[in-house]
């Protein structure tokens, strides 16, 4: 599961406005599953919400999500776990190909780490393409486990 990260939270009016802008409802649940989004530096499974929100019913963290993805409130990760994984929007708080960035998958503790900072590069596309999604994922040991193995 993904760590809380330090950074500057929105405050609940300000993501029921965000919610209500994107056309979303902004229910109790879907807050509670934006907060918690928010709160973390890493992309989640629906498992990692599911343990996380514990009081919520499955289905519910499901149908959010769904609708959190078709509203562009979040964006999906295929880190190669076999868990799609998904994480909230930062760019410009709109969904975007310029959002997308390089994830670490550490194939010894199987944690994914974002790499805001190694932005996946655009392609060229031929003419009549339009890229809505890229995917980047770097597989190997992570900081914390190198210093473990190599101890």
């Amino acid at each position: 599961m993904a760590d809380n990260k330090n950074s500057i939270k929105c405050q609940p009016q300000d993501i029921a406005d965000r919610l209500t802008n994107l056309g979303i409802r902004p229910t109790a649940v879907r807050l509670l599953v934006y907060r918690y989004l928010e709160s973390v530096d890493s992309p989640v499974s629906n498992l990692d919400i599911e343990i996380a929100l514990e009081t919520v019913d499955k289905s519910t963290i499901f149908r959010t999500i769904s609708i959190f993805i078709e509203h562009n409130v979040v964006h999906t990760v295929d880190d190669g776990s076999g868990l799609l994984k998904y994480e909230i929007c930062r760019a410009s708080h709109e969904h975007s190909i310029h959002d997308m960035h390089v994830h670490f998958r550490c194939t010894h503790c199987n944690r994914t780490v974002c790499l805001p900072s190694t932005a996946i590069p655009i392609v060229n596309l031929p003419d009549g393409f339009i890229a809505n999604n890229a995917n980047y994922v770097i597989s190997g040991i992570c900081d914390k486990c190198s210093q473990i193995i190599s101890g």
